[in-house]
């Protein structure tokens, strides 16, 4: 893994020092505890330079054919796969992901949406006439972005990508915990030939460097990915300058098994689905709602599949699930581990020590509760960690009912007969809703519905 400029910013397109007043953060492997790299927090003037680069940027990219636009993707795209393995090793030392995911899920993710943005612009309607009304479609001009740890190729080139393909200028906050990727990704953009002023990234924090972009008089629109908390304090902060604020926030994502499923393929899956990235998505789905004859039955499979997933070193081929990204996370996970316990669900398997053989590192078990009650805490929480919660009902819909009662709607499971399961996933409140675990659509809309945020 090389990065060239580790504790400067790119703004206006050079690689400069922060201004006066900027500390130092460091990156912590996850896996040891350990400093891998040192960082610097920027302050509210570095976000104001990058800010005003891309402001003076926006006419003239915006301005640039849309065909140029394509042709500068593929660049981007290009110059991204030739750089995908210091990318991969980035996120595993940021973030603990074992490499093998690192490369065929994080990596992978912001290859296939470079894709999928370029073949969206190359067939996209820019302008069409509607009776005697031409609409124009254009860039918004100067995008704040914010992104978060847990996927953070995939959150960055979401949003970055449609910008250039729109013609908008940029300012990128990548998480702290984890900003190695992305300021890999910003040396991507460098020689890819990104004009001046385009793309510019500030590393920091959120009250620092996120909450100068939210409230920046000069930014047009401000795109959020990560807690629901953090998001109300953006969107408060976006609310005098009335700029665009799309977030995509927290998930409680329930996963109906009708009694028509194949039940020990479905809760394997979705015992998979719920680990995966030990347990750090906001669409995992972590409330499993089965029927309550084939509960204890869904418990043995759910054991089985949960003993499955080997957690370990992010470098040792055989790991499947690396640790949790950081201390405050590991400790977030095992309260709310001991709060099932304490309100009296049944542990199955896991529990709040680290997994055997691991003494250091942020390593939690994967964890299955059974009996699980509407109302408990960790049917209600997002616990971002690898711990499923299996809940019984009575009818389908019941079923319906606990799974819509959340303040979250980012995403919804439904296994069973396709046609019943469909029609219990018009049911849902989520803004994506996959039947029968799906290959993954990056043309599918994706955001939710209540606190999991607005915009897709």
């Amino acid at each position: 893994m090389q990065i060239q400029h580790p504790t400067r910013f790119y703004i206006d397109g050079a690689w400069v020092d922060p201004l006066p007043g900027a500390g130092r953060i460091e990156v912590i492997d996850p896996a040891s505890e350990e400093a891998a790299a040192e960082i610097s927090g920027g302050t509210a003037a570095d976000a104001d330079r990058a800010v005003a680069a891309a402001r003076a940027a926006f006419p003239a990219f915006a301005a640039t054919p849309v065909a140029e636009r394509i042709a500068l993707l593929k660049r981007i795209h290009e110059v991204y796969l030739a750089r995908a393995e210091d990318i991969a090793q980035a996120v595993t030392t940021e973030m603990g992901a074992p490499l093998s995911f690192s490369r065929e899920a994080q990596v992978w993710a912001g290859d296939v949406h470079l894709a999928s943005t370029i073949e969206m612009a190359e067939t996209f309607h820019w302008e069409e006439m509607r009776g005697s009304t031409m609409l124009i479609r254009e860039g918004i001009g100067v995008v704040g972005m914010i992104t978060p740890w847990n996927w953070p190729l995939n959150q960055i080139v979401c949003k970055v990508a449609p910008a250039i393909a729109a013609g908008c200028t940029m300012v990128l906050k990548p998480s702290e915990i984890a900003p190695l990727s992305g300021l890999i990704f910003a040396e991507v953009m460098a020689a890819a030939g990104v004009p001046k002023g385009v793309f510019n990234l500030v590393n920091g924090t959120g009250p620092e460097v996120g909450a100068r972009l939210a409230e920046h008089p000069g930014v047009d629109m401000i795109s959020f990915t990560g807690s629901t908390r953090a998001g109300i304090l953006v969107a408060q902060a976006a609310a005098p300058t009335v700029k665009r604020v799309a977030q995509e926030l927290g998930g409680k994502s329930p996963n109906i098994i009708l009694p028509s499923a194949d039940l020990e393929k479905a809760v394997t899956g979705g015992v998979e689905a719920c680990m995966a990235n030990s347990g750090q998505s906001c669409d995992a789905p972590t409330r499993m709602l089965v029927p309550r004859a084939d509960h204890d039955r869904a418990l043995e499979i759910a054991k089985a599949a949960a003993e499955t997933q080997v957690t370990g070193d992010p470098r040792d081929p055989d790991t499947v699930l690396g640790p949790l990204v950081s201390q405050m996370q590991f400790d977030k996970v095992r309260r709310l581990i001991q709060a099932g316990i304490d309100e009296g669900a049944t542990l199955v398997c896991g529990g709040t020590g680290r997994p055997k053989g691991l003494n250091r590192g942020y390593y939690a078990q994967p964890t299955v509760f059974g009996d699980v009650r509407p109302g408990m805490t960790v049917e209600r929480e997002e616990i971002f960690g690898p711990v499923l919660s299996i809940i019984a009902y009575d009818s389908v819909d019941q079923a319906v009912t606990i799974a819509n009662d959340t303040p979250y709607g980012l995403a919804a499971y439904v296994q069973g007969a396709p046609e019943e399961a469909r029609a219990v996933g018009r049911r849902l409140q989520a803004g994506q809703v996959q039947i029968n675990m799906p290959d993954w659509d990056t043309f599918a809309p994706f955001g939710g519905y209540k606190q999991s945020g607005n915009g897709r």
